[in-house]
């Protein structure tokens, strides 16, 4: 795309004294093109991933910026995902991301509902909506399967998909404000990015079940009570709350932090509790020798040693 000094310099060659000569119609034209052409530069991008500064480095922020649509989730937006996701899992220097909203009022209102209807103005045929669907479940299970924590900051709604989103994060901190829900049935259909399996691991299945059933919206408060939020804080404090959070965790080991979170998710999918004691037996093992445990002890043993007052 061109930058507005292009842009600029483009209108000025054809409005300006050394532009042949038009009709007004044809320098209407370019000047609604130039309008144009700078309204979508100024437009934000739709999903932005940047590095926080010291002393927050290892923190990483994922901001969703859609806000003539509540931040829903269109197949630009899913590729933008999932591209974020490959710059978090090849950076070696990332320890916890925050997922959050630059939209007031919104979290994520769900998939958006424009990517039903092909460009013909019909409704997209089974296959392309299974075809959505399926890769909305798989880009969320690739944020799930990053071996960082995530932290979804929500104010407003997370509605739909943008609540499998949320459900794909390790922690959800609300602020109070938040309204959470999958009003899929609805629409006749059923959450399919995940929700119908990620909801019950984290509120029970009857819960579960009885949310999804009927479609029904909570509030934080009730979001936290049942288990599908970790804190409610006042409106407009649900990220610095997730902040400090983050930054407790970028004090731990970073390795420790990641296997505890690898034990944790794959001892859950595994049957008896031999076979999840097994898996963190393993995660335990790896970090015996490891340069971030020797670090850490050291670290300790110096907060621990006896300070000489010469008494």
């Amino acid at each position: 795309m061109r930058n507005p000094r292009g842009l600029l310099a483009i209108s000025g060659y054809l409005t300006g004294r050394h532009a042949p000569a038009a009709s007004q119609s044809i320098t209407s034209h370019h000047s609604l093109f130039f309008a144009r052409a700078l309204q979508i530069l100024a437009q934000p991008e739709p999903v932005r991933l940047q590095k926080l500064a010291a002393p927050d480095s290892g923190i990483l922020e994922l901001r969703l910026e859609r806000p003539e649509v509540k931040n829903a989730i269109n197949w630009d937006v899913m590729g933008r995902l999932r591209s974020a996701i490959q710059k978090i899992q090849a950076d070696a220097t990332a320890k916890v991301v925050l997922v959050a909203s630059s939209v007031p009022g919104a979290f994520c209102a769900g998939a958006d509902l424009k990517v039903w209807i092909c460009s013909e103005r019909r409704l997209m045929s089974s296959s392309e909506v299974g075809e959505y669907a399926g890769s909305l479940r798989s880009t969320f299970s690739s944020f799930e399967a990053l071996p960082i924590p995530t932290i979804a900051v929500i104010e407003g709604a997370a509605l739909g998909g943008g609540l499998e989103l949320a459900l794909s994060c390790d922690l959800r901190i609300c602020g109070e404000n938040a309204e959470l829900g999958l009003p899929e049935t609805g629409l006749a259909i059923i959450p399919g990015a995940g929700g119908t399996q990620r909801l019950p691991r984290i509120v029970g299945v009857s819960r579960a079940k009885e949310l999804i059933f009927t479609g029904r919206r909570c509030d934080a408060a009730e979001a936290v009570r049942m288990g599908l939020a970790n804190y409610c804080v006042p409106a407009g404090e649900a990220y610095q709350k997730a902040l400090d959070i983050a930054r407790e965790i970028t004090q731990k080991g970073p390795l420790g932090i990641r296997m505890a979170k690898k034990a944790i998710n794959q001892g859950m999918e595994v049957s008896g509790m031999p076979s999840a004691l097994a898996v963190e037996g393993e995660c335990y093992d790896q970090l015996l020798h490891t340069q971030d445990r020797l670090e850490a002890l050291a670290a300790f043993a110096e907060k621990r040693k006896p300070v000489y007052t010469g008494k």
